[in-house]
């Protein structure tokens, strides 16, 4: 019985939002890891947002899955660990967020192979494998909280990677719900965004992310204004830079974060 009350706890502790406090405020979010649990809300620029996080896949599925150097790159894992540090640079601003997906044990990692495992839950609960169920629960989660938050600007986030041919570069490309203006918009914005970074760091080498409009299932189903991003081909060698490098991962979320200000302050 006191198992089964432990286990219930940890479920209800995992499931609270993480809520950023005022200017200059030290925070901690267990999810993010021992090293980097604590942080400092350094500006107010996202003070009243508040926003749905959520990565691909995740328990018994580990989504697409890469060969490197003789090691496996799991989607899920890669994907989890740029929405941690997103969600961390949203905080840091004053922003509300929901961890739709979580782990408990695997917080922000540095290491360029992400060891999988089957750890994550919906907020607490078992992810099924069947992909309707699956990807309608975490739908259900982000309805719930969503009727729940009194927040006038809020966003669903999906993070994803590709999987297409070995010699298939691709760029970050972004997707928004039909018919959706304001999901548009914050996705032309991220694609704005790492266009203008692309151009400043890399500037001989161009930016190809493309914007579109796609019925995907979690689009379609989930109520906030949301944007979708395949951050890379996972089977691409230039890819994967995109991933097993931490400061790219971290970059990723500090564009997406910068992007997100700016449709914010336009609201």
């Amino acid at each position: 019985m006191g198992g089964k009350i432990l286990v219930l706890l940890l479920c209800c502790l995992m499931a609270q939002p993480a809520f950023a406090g005022k200017k200059g405020k030290n925070r901690r979010e267990p999810l993010f890891g021992k090293e980097y649990a604590a942080y400092t809300v350094t500006s107010s620029s996202l003070k009243g947002a508040t926003f749905y996080l959520v990565s691909g896949h995740g328990g018994p599925d580990p989504g697409c899955i890469g060969k490197y150097r003789g090691r496996e790159l799991h989607e899920d894992e890669y994907a989890y660990d740029i929405v941690l540090r997103l969600g961390r640079e949203l905080l840091k601003r004053g922003a509300k967020v929901h961890f739709i997906i979580q782990d408990a044990k695997d917080g922000i990692r540095n290491a360029a192979v992400l060891n999988n495992s089957k750890r994550e839950t919906c907020m607490g609960k078992a992810i099924p494998l069947n992909q309707v169920a699956r990807l309608q629960q975490r739908c259900d989660a982000i309805n719930r909280l969503y009727r729940k938050d009194k927040s006038k600007y809020k966003r669903a986030v999906f993070i994803h990677v590709d999987s297409r041919a070995r010699g298939k570069q691709t760029d970050t490309y972004f997707y928004y719900a039909l018919g959706s203006r304001y999901g548009k918009r914050l996705a032309q914005k991220i694609r704005q965004t790492f266009k203008a970074k692309y151009d400043r760091h890399q500037p001989n080498r161009g930016f190809e992310g493309t914007v579109s409009e796609r019925n995907l299932f979690v689009l379609r189903k989930s109520v906030p204004v949301a944007v979708f991003l395949e951050v890379g081909n996972i089977q691409n060698a230039r890819d994967q830079k995109r991933l097993v490098i931490a400061d790219n991962r971290q970059a990723l979320a500090n564009w997406i974060t910068l992007a997100i200000e700016k449709d914010y302050a336009g609201r």
